[in-house]
C-alpha cells in the first residue's frame, strides 16, 4: 500500500512539474561557443526553476540545453524522429546521451515536431532555421506559452517578430528576453497562468 502511494505521488509530481521544450537548431555549425554556453544555461535555468527540459533529442542547441539540464541534476526528455534507438543513431545520427527518456515517434522530423510541442507546457525558441520555425508555428497555433530567446548571435528572434506582425493576430502567450534566467521565469509564469485559466 505504501509503495503504491509513493508511486502515485511520484506520478502526480511528474504530471505537475512544468515541461519546457527547447526548440532550436540541431545544426550547431553556424553557432559559436558562446551560443553553446547559452544553450547549457537555458537548460540549467529550466531545472533550477523547477521544470523538466524537453527537446527533439537532437544535436546542436537542444543537445546543449539537455546537457545543462543534466549538469543541474534535472530531468531531460527527448522526442526522436526515429522509430528505434538504432535508427536514431545510425540513420538520423542523433545522440542518446543527456537523455533520461527518449520517445521514438517514428514520424520523421515534421511529425516529431507536432508530438514534441504538444507534449510541452511551454516552449522556448532559440537559434534555428526552418525546423525551429515549424515548431514555433505549431505552438503559436496551439496558443502554447512561448518564450523567444533574443540574441545578436542569430536572427531567429527577428524572423519570429516578423511572422507575428504579419499574422495580424495578437497572442498574449508570447514573451521575449535576452537573458535565459529571466526568459525561463517569464515562460513558467505564463504556464502557471494558462493552467489556472484552463482549469488544469
Amino acid at each position: 500500500m505504501k509503495v503504491t502511494s509513493t508511486i502515485q505521488s511520484d506520478i502526480k509530481k511528474a504530471y505537475l512539474t512544468p515541461k519546457i521544450g527547447i526548440s532550436a537548431s540541431a545544426d550547431g555549425s553556424f553557432l559559436n561557443q558562446e551560443a553553446s554556453e547559452i544553450g547549457k544555461e537555458l537548460g540549467r535555468q529550466v531545472v533550477e526553476q523547477g521544470g523538466i527540459v524537453v527537446t527533439g533529442a537532437s544535436t546542436g542547441f537542444p543537445y546543449w540545453s539537455a546537457m545543462g539540464a543534466k549538469q543541474a541534476g534535472g530531468l531531460s526528455i527527448g522526442f526522436s524522429p526515429a522509430v528505434s534507438p538504432k535508427e536514431h543513431t545510425d540513420v538520423y545520427r542523433l545522440p542518446l546521451d543527456y537523455m533520461d527518456l527518449i520517445s521514438f515517434t517514428g514520424f520523421g522530423y515534421p511529425g516529431r515536431d507536432l508530438i514534441f510541442t504538444r507534449s510541452c507546457d511551454g516552449i522556448i525558441i532559440g537559434p534555428g532555421r526552418i525546423g525551429t520555425i515549424h515548431e514555433f508555428t505549431i505552438a503559436f497555433e496551439d496558443d502554447k506559452p512561448l518564450g523567444i530567446l533574443e540574441s545578436n548571435l542569430w536572427e531567429t528572434d527577428e524572423v519570429i517578430k516578423l511572422i507575428i506582425e504579419k499574422s495580424h493576430r495578437k497572442d498574449r502567450w508570447i514573451v521575449f528576453d535576452k537573458d535565459p534566467r529571466t526568459l525561463v521565469t517569464k515562460v513558467l509564469n505564463l504556464v502557471r497562468e494558462k493552467k489556472e485559466m484552463d482549469g488544469r
